[in-house]
């Protein structure tokens, strides 16, 4: 059976003040597969994920399968820690139902208490779950993620990776994930998309070596690659 392909993005090029940001991207996504976005700061990552929702201006062709559901994980709202407002009245900007928000809640791990609880009271590992749970609201097809793991502990960071992989499963996730963690691109990710404005590589994560992150991050790396059962 030919995988159905979800996304194709043709001659992508995005443009601030006459500089250019993306340059000339074109690959296809196709259903159930975890894509990783990987490049150095600067390289136009969150453009490129802000781009494809339509977000920025763009020259080119991006073209979705018609009626899928999106949902997009920021990868910080800093504004909105200041802002007087629990976790309930925050689904309810979603106009989310009770039972929904219920599941969500669930699905990240979180007790139906943290309704209660103010929006600046949370932790960064309880507020980046909130923020996942809210981007399930309306069971997306696909989910894009901008560094989930910013600001968290490291132990955090594994905790929610698992769960990412977790979602990707019980929900049969498309995935579109912007992160600098090489063992987690070895642990999740059906293909990488090496990104520096120009796409430098698009393939499978065993074909990532040192030399193609040296080049994208212009330094000399030693890559390590991990087993997981």
């Amino acid at each position: 059976m030919k995988e159905k392909t979800v996304l194709k993005v043709e001659n992508l090029n995005v443009e601030f003040e006459r500089e250019k940001i993306l340059e000339n991207l074109s690959f296809e996504v196709k259903e159930g597969e975890v894509i990783a976005i990987l490049g150095p700061n600067g390289a136009g990552k969150t453009v490129l994920l802000k781009t494809l929702l339509s977000l920025i201006p763009f020259k080119g062709k991006i073209e979705w399968e018609p009626g899928i559901k999106i949902g997009y994980v920021p990868q910080r709202l800093p504004f909105i820690k200041d802002i007087p407002m629990n976790v309930k009245e925050f689904f309810e900007l979603k106009n989310a139902k009770r039972n929904e928000i219920k599941k969500n809640l669930d699905s990240v791990a979180l007790k139906e208490e943290i309704l209660k609880k103010g929006i600046g009271d949370l932790s960064s590992g309880q507020f980046q779950r909130i923020l996942i749970a809210w981007a399930l609201v309306s069971n997306p097809q696909l989910l894009l993620f901008d560094e989930p793991t910013t600001g968290i502990d490291i132990g955090g960071q594994e905790s929610i990776y698992e769960l990412l992989g977790k979602l990707k499963k019980e929900r049969n996730l498309t995935v579109l994930l912007v992160t600098h963690e090489l063992n987690i691109i070895y642990r999740l990710a059906s293909r990488c998309l090496c990104l520096n404005k120009k796409m430098l590589c698009y393939n499978i994560p065993k074909e990532l070596t040192s030399e193609r992150i040296s080049q994208l991050y212009g330094e000399e790396i030693k890559l390590y690659q991990h087993s997981h059962e």
